[in-house]
């Protein structure tokens, strides 16, 4: 068996998952509050994929003996805040998410603060979920009570009131989140979500993505290199299989 024809036929498969995930970043790289998708290569990053015996532990004859495997992870790094002046938009500076909560009654967390008012005056993200309080339940603001007002630690306020404090979470296990769109996250068991005890807001900001277009642009000319590389491989363990084949009939 030509073992080494099977690892760049993994190597294309690996180098496509990869495609995905960069074309997803770049697409999204003007998404509020996104985060970067990141791909791992065989435990080494997806960068070193290009074909290259001397970087991965051979059989004594050049041929890598580890096929690379793709795994999918996000980059929480924060984004940059960048001012709106509106009312309903808001941004988290340091860790945390917003505490939002999904139609199904799924809590979901969010850095993008990009906040609307529905007609029975709650709080809600663009997409329609509910934003929730430290306590756990929907913030629904006074129909008279002029433009909220929310403070450096999340109290949201209408004139003298208090309408309720913005709950913000953090997860001590990111690994364990999984995006379900665009800048939205559920938490699996052992995420550890709590909330952060001193949250700094900004009001009449919104959190750029923490893409680097002109990175995943270099990306996808790797990925392109690597591709080519590995066909040529092929292509060339095929060849001399052939040849192979002839000299014995």
């Amino acid at each position: 068996m030509n073992i080494g024809l099977y690892q760049n036929a993994a190597s294309l498969n690996a180098l496509e998952r990869w495609q995905d995930a960069v074309s997803q970043n770049i697409t999204s790289s003007q998404a509020t509050g996104y985060k970067r998708r990141t791909v791992q290569v065989s435990g080494v990053n997806a960068g070193e994929l290009l074909y290259d015996p001397k970087m991965r532990p051979d059989q004594g004859d050049g041929t890598p003996a580890i096929s690379p495997q793709t795994r999918f992870g996000i980059s929480f790094i924060p984004g940059e805040n960048q001012p709106t002046n509106r009312d309903l938009d808001f941004a988290i500076s340091g860790e945390g998410f917003f505490n939002v909560q999904m139609p199904d009654g799924q809590s979901a967390y969010t850095r993008a603060g990009q906040f609307q008012i529905r007609s029975d005056r709650t709080l809600v993200t663009s997409q329609g979920f509910e934003v929730l309080s430290d306590g756990g339940n929907p913030i629904v603001l006074q129909a008279q009570g002029g433009n909220p007002i929310v403070t450096a630690d999340g109290t949201v306020r209408q004139g003298d009131a208090v309408i309720g404090k913005l709950g913000i979470i953090k997860a001590t296990q990111p690994s364990q989140l999984t995006s379900i769109s665009t800048g939205v996250y559920t938490a699996g068991p052992g995420a550890g979500m709590k909330p952060v005890e001193n949250p700094e807001i900004q009001q009449g900001y919104l959190e750029a993505s923490n893409i680097a277009p002109l990175r995943e642009m270099v990306d996808l000319v790797n990925i392109s290199r690597a591709y080519e590389a590995n066909q040529k491989m092929i292509q060339s363990r095929d060849d001399n299989m052939q040849k192979a084949l002839d000299a014995l009939t």
